[in-house]
């Protein structure tokens, strides 16, 4: 890996990736417990647009490869081998200046319309991630939106902020604010998902079966892990289909400890694969029976 590459991996989602997630988000600013010592009061920022980081006590800041020497107490040759070899960023993690531009692109995304969904590009998408057409209709919307003067339209999945989970077969994209989504039905049993096909696909499985009322909490990034364990706290039992990844295992390490019969880790049921629609894509429907008596 180049210097150049590694200055382009977005500061966030490797903080993330480390175990670090922000105890506030205002726009681009995400404030954290400094990473590089011990602190009770969050003083380190990364101004996610530049792609920056500072921390306010110590007075030090600069881009990716500055923290990853400050955090790992390595030369930066040795940085950039580990950042080519450490599982902690996977390959998809890895920003070429084609996926940088599409960052600042995504950050203009305005919102024209919402409607339900009629495309038949979107439907031939949602259905080929083997989502039934009850569930995509309930649960998402065709939205019309605009980025630096063009248009386009995606699956737009809804937060509790108003901002939206933009999908499409080419694009991965979000609007501002950024939030997770909470679905309250009244219920003491809470499943979490990472992403919104995830949650898709448990309503895909077990749209036919009678089951007892549950709420739902979409994370739509596991940044908010952290901000949602309050609204996780008063239900009596909670579910995690989280990914099959160091992030989603440093997330089940962070809950187990307080309450194991509390938070139940239900990721053995797709071991294998990277998460609940990745599993249901290839094996899932044909398998599906298991999953329904696990409920």
């Amino acid at each position: 890996m180049t210097i150049e590459q590694a200055k382009q991996i977005d500061l966030v989602d490797y903080l993330d990736k480390l175990g670090h997630t922000p105890t506030r988000i205002s726009g681009n600013s995400y404030w954290y417990l400094s990473p590089l010592r011990d602190e009770k009061t969050a003083s380190f920022k990364v101004n996610r647009n530049r792609n920056q980081w500072y921390d306010f006590a110590d007075g030090k800041g600069g881009n990716l490869i500055d923290f990853g020497i400050l955090y790992h107490k390595c030369s930066v040759s040795d940085l950039l081998q580990r950042l080519a070899q450490d599982k902690l960023i996977p390959e998809k993690q890895i920003l070429n200046s084609v996926n940088v531009q599409k960052i600042e692109k995504e950050r203009n995304i305005s919102i024209i319309s919402t409607a339900p969904i009629t495309s038949l590009p979107l439907i031939r998408y949602y259905r080929s991630r083997r989502i039934a057409d009850e569930m995509a209709r309930k649960c998402l919307k065709e939205v019309n939106y605009e980025n630096q003067g063009k248009a386009y339209y995606a699956l737009g999945f809804q937060n509790d902020s108003g901002g939206w989970e933009l999908r499409n077969e080419y694009s991965k994209v979000s609007s501002t604010p950024k939030d997770l989504t909470f679905i309250n039905n009244g219920a003491n049993k809470l499943v979490v998902f990472e992403g919104f096909f995830d949650y898709l696909s448990f309503l895909t499985i077990h749209h036919k079966q009678q089951q007892d009322a549950l709420n739902f909490m979409v994370l739509n990034s596991t940044a908010f892990f952290e901000k949602a364990l309050e609204k996780m706290a008063i239900h009596h039992r909670i579910h995690l289909y989280l990914d099959n990844d160091t992030t989603g295992q440093k997330c089940v390490d962070k809950v187990l400890p307080i309450d194991a019969k509390k938070f139940i880790d239900e990721r053995q049921l797709y071991k294998g694969y990277n998460d609940l629609n990745e599993w249901l894509q290839k094996i899932g429907l044909a398998q599906k029976k298991s999953l329904r008596q696990h409920w």
